[in-house]
């Protein structure tokens, strides 16, 4: 069993071709309203597939993502690999940054820039739990745990009304720690985004080849 891959980069920097999506994630690029949220979207689906190629050894285009819910039908719902479902897969972006990861057993990832300045309080009551409130004096440190909480999410194990159920205040610090049983890599980009991933054993941070 390989390490999960993830990588990262700036939107305009993510190879490939629309070509490589399928007809539903082409028809909900379509549908973005903003050039700049439609390309972020569409680097996302690509980066993901630069992820499982590495992952699975196989060409970028050849990989197929997939998504169905039993609700609200394709193009929702927790993210697949068609060549290889068996597998987690996660991405993110914010700002012109987008990450992914694939590997076995669950991953979540989450890509968040963060602002300078004092503590956005109201976030912080949505978010904290009194442990992490009395560690944070800003939204550097904020930030931090709200990207640890949503790559949780991002893994299926925390929703956005449990937040401050779960105390991670005291887990650990980057760029490489564990936390039971869950292993995270956090890195801060060149320009400012700080990027969680959470999976079942330590992802390889690679580069878009």
């Amino acid at each position: 069993m390989h390490d999960p891959v993830a990588m990262g980069g700036k939107v305009d920097e993510i190879g490939g071709s629309q070509e490589w999506l399928t007809g539903v994630e082409r028809e909900r690029a379509a549908r973005f309203l903003r050039e700049a949220d439609r390309a972020a979207f569409v680097a996302a689906h690509l980066l993901v597939r630069h992820c499982a190629a590495a992952y699975l050894g196989l060409p970028p285009e050849k990989v197929t993502l997939l998504q169905h819910c039993e609700v609200h039908g394709a193009g929702h719902g927790r993210p697949y690999l068609e060549q290889a479902p068996e597998l987690g897969v996660s991405l993110s972006h914010t700002r012109g940054y987008v990450c992914a990861a694939v590997g076995h057993g669950r991953v979540g990832v989450d890509a968040e820039l963060v602002p300078p300045g004092p503590l956005d309080e109201g976030l912080a009551g949505q978010a904290l739990t009194a442990g992490e409130r009395a560690t944070v004096t800003d939204n550097a440190g904020l930030i931090r745990l709200w990207a640890r909480k949503e790559a949780l999410i991002k893994r299926g194990e925390l929703t956005l009304d449990r937040l401050r159920e779960v105390d991670l205040a005291q887990v650990g610090e980057g760029p490489r720690f564990e936390w039971q049983g869950r292993h995270f890599l956090e890195l801060t980009t060149a320009e400012g985004v700080l990027v969680t991933i959470v999976t079942d054993r330590f992802a390889r941070w690679a580069t878009v080849e």
